[in-house]
């Protein structure tokens, strides 16, 4: 369902579990701002994006041909001229993710929704990819459909 996400993401991993996996000083990391789960549930393909701090009208989602597009910005907290801040670590701007989905899916169909920093799409799986049975024909049963 799902070809191909970010080429390197496995890379990501290797390098973080050589140079350690923190953001302390002399550690190498790239946090990924946009973790996601997929899997098939039935008849559709679920993919959830976490997403905290975003709000819903900063999430665009994309699809052209087969490949997916989920942008979304998180914005700085809106804090009064007099406020001095301390300590900002959490990742701002605008984050964007793309998969490559199979043909097999059926994208005119996508359903998105976001909950709780959670945003959950959900494709219906291609009619042409669900399984089917096939009925089979044999020599003998021509046959007696002739002679009858």
């Amino acid at each position: 369902m799902l070809m191909r996400t970010d080429p390197f993401r496995q890379l990501d991993r290797l390098a973080q579990q050589a140079f350690g996996g923190g953001n302390s000083p002399g550690t190498w990391s790239r946090p990924n701002p946009m973790p996601m789960d997929a899997y098939r549930s039935g008849d559709h393909f679920v993919v959830a994006f976490d997403l905290p701090g975003a709000t819903a009208d900063a999430i665009e989602v994309d699809v052209e041909r087969n490949v997916l597009t989920v942008r979304a910005e998180r914005r700085p907290p809106e804090v009064g001229e007099d406020v001095e801040m301390q300590v900002s670590e959490r990742p701002l701007g605008v984050f964007s993710r793309q998969l490559f989905l199979g043909d097999t899916l059926d994208t005119d169909h996508l359903e998105a929704s976001y909950e709780a920093g959670v945003l959950t799409l959900r494709i219906p799986v291609a009619e042409k990819a669900k399984p089917r049975r096939i009925s089979i024909s044999s020599a003998d049963s021509e046959k007696k459909q002739i002679n009858a």
